[in-house]
């Protein structure tokens, strides 16, 4: 196991390395002058133009640009905004608020989605399955922003359980009504993931010698069934949950929430690469970390696959 971690964890340097650089391309190779709009409706004065491009290395070349980048990112130096703000400090206000609202977001599709999918999976043809089959593929057919707005109007104008929008200290209870939001569409894919493996696993023949050898239907579908049917599963919500913590620009937005995908809005719509480029580097690590996190939760789930 030890090995195993330390090989990925190796690994994961030139994944590092090639993501960042398509970022940084990506971002610094687009037409338009970072000094467009800085100072006004004016020309920026040339002193100040000189020293904005030497300080942000936009004399460069591209590749010296992104060497320099490089350097200061091993050295945990995600660099500073065009407003002389740090990349890090920024991230650091802002990554605990998008980090509950993740968890939110991932217990509520996780203990929802599987409750839902083993109830259509050991129903099926029902009732029940017919509901969640349904209900699942009409929440994935409307789009976020109007399960956000149509949430925020009748929870909270309307009946009034939760906050409209959500304060700067970002409580729990304040962050509840946008992480089921920001879950909703992903509850209905865990559904039908957890529904359609569990179907498939009790057809199997290890199902039908545990039910010969007179082990009750609740053992043989938490114990052995489920397991087995959950590693599809483990594998959506650990990408899911590295792509929450990258933020939610649109859930963010209608709540108000300052979190990470505010920023990175923000960013862009300000044109400002660097903080584009550091907040999007640190979301790639944390999608490598949730990758090696699911790989592990694949052993616990099924002792038949082996990191040795």
């Amino acid at each position: 196991m030890g090995k195993y971690i330390v090989r990925r964890l190796l690994l994961m340097i030139p994944v590092v390395v090639g993501a960042t650089f398509l970022i940084y391309a990506m971002v610094f190779a687009m037409p338009g002058d970072p000094l467009a709009g800085r100072c006004g409706e004016r020309p920026c004065n040339p002193a100040f133009a000189a020293k904005f491009r030497a300080d942000h290395n936009l004399n460069d070349p591209l590749p010296i640009q992104y060497a320099k980048y490089l350097g200061n990112l091993a050295q945990g130096d995600l660099g500073e905004t065009f407003q002389q703000v740090k990349v890090a400090d920024e991230l650091q206000q802002r990554y605990p608020i998008t980090t509950r609202l993740a968890i939110i977001a991932i217990l509520f599709e996780l203990f929802i989605g599987v409750l839902a999918g083993v109830l259509s999976g050991i129903r099926r043809g029902k009732f029940i399955d017919n509901l969640v089959l349904v209900s699942t593929l009409i929440v994935i057919a409307i789009p976020t922003f109007v399960i956000g707005s149509l949430a925020q109007y009748a929870f909270g104008l309307k009946l009034g359980w939760f906050p409209v929008t959500v304060s700067p200290q970002a409580t729990w209870f304040e962050l509840l009504l946008p992480g089921m939001v920001l879950g909703a569409i992903s509850l209905a894919y865990v559904a039908r993931l957890t529904r359609t493996n569990l179907v498939e696993n009790l057809r199997a023949d290890y199902v039908r010698t545990a039910t010969a050898k007179g082990l009750s239907r609740a053992r043989t579908v938490g114990v052995h069934t489920l397991r087995n049917s959950l590693i599809p599963v483990v594998t959506f919500v650990g990408a899911d949950f590295g792509g929450l913590l990258g933020g939610a620009i649109i859930t963010e937005r209608i709540f108000n929430i300052r979190g990470v995908g505010g920023y990175i809005f923000q960013s862009i719509h300000s044109r400002d690469g660097v903080a584009v480029v550091g907040a999007v580097t640190v979301l790639v690590i944390v999608f490598l970390f949730m990758n090696l996190i699911v790989d592990l939760l694949y052993g616990v789930l099924d002792p038949r696959i082996s990191h040795d």
